[in-house]
């Protein structure tokens, strides 16, 4: 078992639409390392972080589940989607994604101002300058400390 993070803005794609919903493809990825991350070592049953970006601050607001391992995105066949690449084919299709499910919104958000005065984060990659992955993996340990974070507010 693997832990991730997974970034999504709230105006595009947010917490309570993934509770609304149960469960999502994350279609659209357009990032090979991401992508390689979805199709080669995301599993079905792996924990995920849901992160919003692009708020102020931005923060980790609930948790998710791999649902469905990766298969090809058909966004990319699909001349009228944003996430359209013609290289991409039915036959030979260049990106992935996979699906995940709700599994709790967090009562208290773990913002990235709260994530940085945590010693013991570190070397999370969201914390790393210059990382923009909208999915990157996540120890465990870390992935355990920011779960009790949003789920009391206290903590490490």
């Amino acid at each position: 078992m693997r832990y991730w993070l997974m970034k999504s803005e709230p105006s595009a794609y947010s917490i309570e639409d993934l509770a609304r919903d149960a469960r999502t493809s994350w279609d659209g990825v357009r990032n090979y390392q991401v992508r390689n991350f979805m199709r080669d070592e995301m599993e079905v049953g792996d924990p995920v972080l849901f992160y919003h970006s692009n708020m102020t601050p931005p923060a980790v607001v609930g948790l998710a589940r791999v649902c469905r391992s990766a298969y090809p995105d058909h966004t990319a066949w699909d001349p009228d989607d944003i996430h359209y690449d013609p290289r991409s084919t039915p036959e030979k299709p260049l990106w992935m994604m996979v699906d995940i499910e709700f599994v709790e919104r967090f009562p208290h958000p773990v913002s990235l101002p709260r994530l940085r005065q945590v010693p013991e984060l570190e070397d999370m990659l969201v914390l790393r300058k210059g990382v923009r992955l909208s999915v990157q993996p996540v120890e465990e340990y870390h992935f355990l400390i920011v779960e009790q974070l949003g789920r009391t507010g206290e903590g490490k």
